[in-house]
């Protein structure tokens, strides 16, 4: 459990479902990925509540028996908001509100939340906003279905343009406005990237918290900011590298998430453009994490959906000055080894095994095992560097050779 500060802090409670799709296990992991977005937005959980149910209820989304426990809890508790680990309907928003009489949430307006807390320059506020709006949009729907007057019919024909009507187009010419900026920007970030020159492009890609920043700092002695909160980084951060003598360009990018809203994907597709135009892609893991596999494959996914899956890429385990493996007792005859049973040295000899030599196990923080990570960095920011300029293979030699002074 996260450590609670009572300062400051919004009480929250949250709900999530077992269904087909996610067991309890599964369940229980996204509603403590769920309680950490909350921290990170400044709420502190006070309950979490989970419901069995294989097709949600169109009204209320849970049961009328648990919501009716919800109920008693937050009247209770004196609970200010409630959220949800799955995407509400409208309705089912408006339906929850009005029984629980508090503010609820779902996890795509949580993150949107935590986004609009993030987002430091323009580029990033805009994307947000373009995001906000278009998750606003439909929701706009049935808010003033007392005015709605262009049903036609007997006693409903009225004077032109409605509320909700007039909303809608606020909204939509909002949208259109925010998309022009947006596309203005990138055409000059294309420029920048552009007058960049030749040098060898390498992005830190990987899940949300995983320490691509304190990684970027280490790397580049440049102060970006890190913390342990999830999207500390919104903006992307280009900077200059020198590993031996050989230059290149190394950006941090905004952290992956599984169930991440399709708003925001659409909106920062434009940022994911450093990932698209690397040369060399850093996958940073966060292997004390008891399901760092499951993150690779949601980083993967987004990867395929951006183009980027078929770079060359050089896995990094992070963080395994945190990692900690379950033990099996000696006299325990049931329980049977599964890979949250295994050593470190099983993680490196499974992941070897499975992409060669391209895996690296580091800790940023504590900067363990950093020189074999310059090396193979070097070695693969050398072999693009020289297919691209053969002429210039006699000014960078193979890692061993380099003089140390």
């Amino acid at each position: 459990m996260l450590e609670k500060k009572t300062l400051d802090y919004e009480k929250v409670v949250l709900i999530g479902v077992v269904n087909q799709e996610q067991d309890e296990e599964k369940s229980k992991e996204y509603l403590d990925e769920l309680e950490f977005l909350a921290f990170t937005a400044g709420g502190q959980v006070e309950g979490r509540f989970t419901q069995k149910i294989d097709i949600p209820n169109p009204k209320t989304f849970i049961g009328t028996g648990k919501m009716e426990e919800v109920e008693n809890f937050v009247k209770a508790n004196d609970i200010g908001t409630v959220i949800f680990d799955d995407e509400l309907s409208p309705a089912q928003q408006k339906n929850i509100e009005r029984i629980l009489r508090c503010k609820v949430l779902d996890r795509t307006s949580l993150i949107l939340d935590i986004f609009a807390q993030r987002a430091q320059t323009s580029y990033a506020r805009t994307q947000v906003e373009l995001a906000q709006y278009q998750y606003l949009l439909p929701r706009l729907a049935g808010l003033w279905t007392h005015l709605e007057r262009q049903r036609g019919g007997i006693g409903m024909r009225g004077p032109g343009e409605t509320e909700i009507e007039t909303d809608r187009r606020i909204v939509r010419d909002r949208i259109s406005l925010l998309k022009k900026k947006l596309a203005k920007i990138d055409k000059q970030m294309e420029t920048q990237r552009g007058n960049r020159g030749a040098l060898v492009r390498v992005a830190l890609i990987g899940y949300t918290n995983v320490g691509k920043s304190t990684l970027m700092n280490v790397i580049s002695k440049s102060n970006v900011f890190a913390e342990n909160k999830l999207f500390a980084t919104l903006d992307t951060t280009v900077r200059k590298v020198v590993i031996g003598n050989l230059p290149f360009l190394l950006s941090d990018t905004v952290g992956f998430i599984r169930k991440l809203p399709t708003q925001l994907v659409e909106s920062f597709k434009s940022t994911l453009d450093e990932v698209r135009e690397a040369d060399l892609l850093l996958h940073v893991v966060d292997i004390s994490h008891p399901n760092f596999e499951e993150h690779i494959a949601s980083v993967n996914k987004i990867l395929d959906e951006i183009e980027s899956a078929d770079k060359p890429t050089i896995m990094v385990f992070n963080k395994i000055d945190a990692y900690t493996h379950e033990t099996i007792e000696e006299d325990d005859l049931i329980t049977e080894k599964s890979s949250k049973h295994f050593t470190l040295e099983e993680w490196k000899n499974t992941w070897m095994g499975k992409i060669g030599d391209n895996a690296l196990f580091i800790s940023a923080l504590n900067k363990e095992n950093l020189e074999d990570f310059r090396k193979k960095v070097y070695q693969a920011v050398r072999e693009i560097h020289v297919t691209r300029f053969p002429y210039n293979n006699f000014l960078y030699p193979e890692y061993e050779e380099i003089d140390p002074t």
